[in-house]
């Protein structure tokens, strides 16, 4: 199988990864605790180390501000509904993926907030005056994605914040496609709330997920529960992380985040990101001169993240994906990518587009390879 489906889960692993989540299973998997035994002191040294590993990455104010959710739409959901309140106004976009766009809209239709979103150019990036424009007195939080999940356009982040900043209004940017591949500095970027999952350019594993609050953002808890540590009070105590992650946290994942961490920082965000570049670029003339496809997106790739997205005039989406399935044994995402807003904007709803997104393991063999079977298909 050639697996270019990266965008969705990062695939394979480092092997370093599978090691470290293998020996701490065996070792060292007990219910973290600030206190106890020997392996719960153990499980916590293993929560907070991987704290400080994202602290580090994402220049944050302290590794305390890393809350550990279930995947990416836990994080958002940790932020959107910890922030908003009723009569607010909430900015977005038509790139959002679902785990945004459904969160803000059951809140719209319960009549909690109301929302504004911004379309992109034709390129597919957001003018962050048009963030600005959409902002009212009322307005407290824009949410939008810092990379599209179905065309790879990286946003303008850091102009965004900057306006944010200067309108006192909360930025979230849902960083699932550029968390470890493109350059992030919540402070600098301005960014108030970095939602992200594990599993994809952060190479950890599923069931993993952070969110970062930033100091002096008033949030509440989206669950409550036992901390490991103070068991007395009544409720969720106010100390972070600790406020934000009621119940047993997913140590063993959270142990292979950090492998995944520590292998991103050993090769190098830039690295990544310019191979994932120079492959995204690769498939791109490989495949823009076949007749009926159209390909999405601009191409500028310093601002573009692993992902290519097209249209066949001979073959749907679904169709085109299952034939690479079957008979070429290549892995793409063909539909709508839980991204139904942004193929609206696009012109390409119901049936969606092909989305093929290489990763670090990939190589322009498979990419062409990848480019041979599309031509071939088209040559029927």
């Amino acid at each position: 199988m050639i697996y270019l489906d990266n965008a969705a889960t990062t695939f394979p692993k480092p092997e370093s990864v599978y090691r470290a989540m293998d020996h701490f299973a065996r070792t060292s998997l007990a219910n973290p605790g600030r206190a106890g035994h020997k392996m719960a002191m153990e499980a916590e040294h293993a929560v907070d180390n991987c704290r400080h590993r994202l602290n580090q990455l994402f220049h944050g104010t302290g590794p305390e501000r890393f809350i550990f959710g279930l995947n990416g739409t836990d994080a958002l959901n940790m932020a959107i509904k910890g922030v908003v309140r009723p009569g607010d106004h909430v900015v977005t976009t038509t790139l959002e993926h679902n785990s945004v766009s459904r969160s803000l809209t059951a809140l719209e239709l319960a009549g909690v907030i109301s929302l504004t979103r911004i379309d992109p150019d034709e390129g597919g990036t957001i003018d962050p005056q048009a963030i600005a424009d959409a902002m009212t007195p009322k307005t407290r939080l824009v949410a939008m994605t810092h990379g599209s999940n179905v065309i790879g356009t990286v946003q303008p982040i850091r102009d965004i914040g900057r306006i944010c900043r200067a309108r006192g209004v909360l930025l979230l940017a849902d960083a699932a496609q550029t968390a470890g591949v493109i350059p992030i500095d919540v402070q600098a970027d301005g960014i108030d709330l970095l939602a992200m999952p594990g599993h994809k350019c952060l190479m950890g594993p599923t069931g993993t997920g952070v969110l970062y609050v930033a100091p002096g953002v008033e949030i509440v808890p989206w669950r409550e529960g036992g901390t490991g540590g103070d068991s007395a009070t009544p409720t969720q105590p106010t100390m972070f992380p600790y406020y934000m992650e009621g119940g047993t946290p997913n140590v063993l994942g959270i142990v292979g985040l950090t492998a995944g961490i520590e292998f991103v920082e050993q090769k190098g965000i830039a690295a990544i990101h310019a191979h994932d570049a120079e492959l995204t670029e690769h498939l791109w003339k490989r495949i823009e001169d076949v007749p009926g496809i159209r390909i999405y997106g601009h191409r500028d790739m310093s601002r573009h993240v692993g992902t290519l997205s097209f249209h066949s005039d001979m073959v749907p989406a679904p169709e085109l994906g299952a034939i690479l399935d079957q008979a070429f044994s290549i892995a793409i995402r063909p539909g709508l990518h839980c991204s139904p807003y942004a193929h609206r904007n696009l012109g390409t709803f119901p049936d969606g587009l092909v989305r093929v997104s290489p990763g670090v393991f990939n190589s322009l063999a498979e990419i062409d390879t990848f480019a041979d079977a599309i031509r071939e298909i088209h040559s029927v």
